[in-house]
Parts: C-alpha cells; structure tokens; sequence
C-alpha cells in the first residue's frame, strides 16, 4: 500500500445518507454487543470464528466474552502473519476480537489501535482487553472515513466486514493511506458484489446492512 494523502478525501454524492446508515448499523451492532447468541442476520462468536479458519488454538486462548461478538466476514490474518514490534490500526475493531489476536502476534512491543463507532462494542473490548490483561491494544472512538489515529503510524491496516458498509468508501481508504507508514499493510476481509445494483436498491439502507 503505497497511495500517500496529507488530509481526508472531499466527500462524495453517496447513495445513501452517511448518518442514516451509519445509525442502522450502530442499532444492529449494540444488538451483537448486548444479546451476542440472539437471532442474527449473520454468524457470530467461536462458531464463525473457524468457520472462518481461525486456528483453534489462538480462538481457545480467548475467554467467551471476548469471541461471542465477533462478527467478521474472513481471517485478515491469513493474508499474513503480523511481526513482533508492529503498530496495529483495526478498523471497525467491534467488541475487539481481532484487535486481541493482533495483539498477542505484536506482543509487547508493538501495539493496536482499535477504532469503532458503537459505544456498547467499544465498551466490552475495553472491559475485555482489561480482563486479559493487554497493555499493548487501546480502543478509541471513530470512523472509517476519519480515524483517529496520526499519519504514517501504522506498519498494518487490519480490517474485518467494515469497508461494505461505508457510504464513502475513497474517504475509507484514503484514510487508510493515511495512516499507514509508506510500504505498510493493508490486510482485509470484506464483502463484495460482482454485478450491477438497481439505483432503487442502492437506495436502500436494509440491502446495505442485510
């Protein structure tokens, strides 16, 4: 990843309203948070986390609060194993899961940025990353199109099933640009559609976060 910007990208006309969808998705996401074994649209917790093909041995070191709201879409992870020392920034870092599993690939000296937008996922990962006792991995509130996080201080990018439900996905990934040192990592997991979507229905914010 080598693509450089000194400030966020203009925004751009998007399908649907930013703040709208980003309201659904904070709903459905304090959903997880609160009720991780409810009825769910998607699979979450220990169960995906291998479908998924996370080994069992990094999944069994974690405690169930820290798995049960886990729900990604792949294992960045597999694209490459994070070094000892690395810097971290989890886009969409949920109740932190990934954030967990980075952290203990950077150990003590690297460190991880989680950043998300949910108060209530925010809320267990920091009471998790307590409960483990993981000095290295801090969480902070954000978004994808502005985090919180300085310019070239990632040596990673991680990100799990976040980028789909952006409205502005250039401002996304140009704040990825940013942060990330030149020559750093992207590694992502998400969701992509191969062919063409109605106007009507890219209208639609139950299609975006269903």
């Amino acid at each position: 990843m080598t693509a450089r910007s000194s400030s966020a990208a203009e925004p751009i006309e998007t399908p649907v309203d930013p703040e709208a969808l980003r309201a659904e998705v904070r709903r459905k996401y304090r959903e997880v948070a609160h009720d991780p074994h409810g009825e769910h649209h998607f699979h979450t917790g220990r169960r995906l986390a291998r479908l998924l093909g996370y080994p069992d041995e990094v999944v069994d070191a974690l405690p169930d609060t820290a798995v049960e709201s886990f729900a990604g879409v792949a294992n960045p992870f597999a694209l490459r194993q994070l070094q000892a020392g690395e810097r971290v920034a989890d886009v969409g870092s949920g109740a932190g899961f990934d954030s967990f599993v980075a952290a203990r690939h950077v150990g003590p000296t690297g460190s991880v940025v989680g950043v998300d937008m949910t108060a209530e996922m925010r809320a267990k990962a920091k009471d998790n990353a307590a409960r483990l006792g993981l000095d290295n991995v801090a969480f902070r509130e954000g978004l994808a199109e502005a985090l919180p996080v300085p310019d070239d201080w990632a040596d990673v990018v991680i990100s799990n099933g976040v980028f789909n439900l952006c409205a502005d996905k250039r401002a996304a990934f140009t704040e990825v640009a940013r942060v990330l040192v030149p020559g750093g990592w992207l590694q992502f997991g998400d969701i992509a559609n191969g062919v063409p979507v109605s106007p009507e229905a890219l209208r639609e914010i139950d299609l975006w976060t269903g």
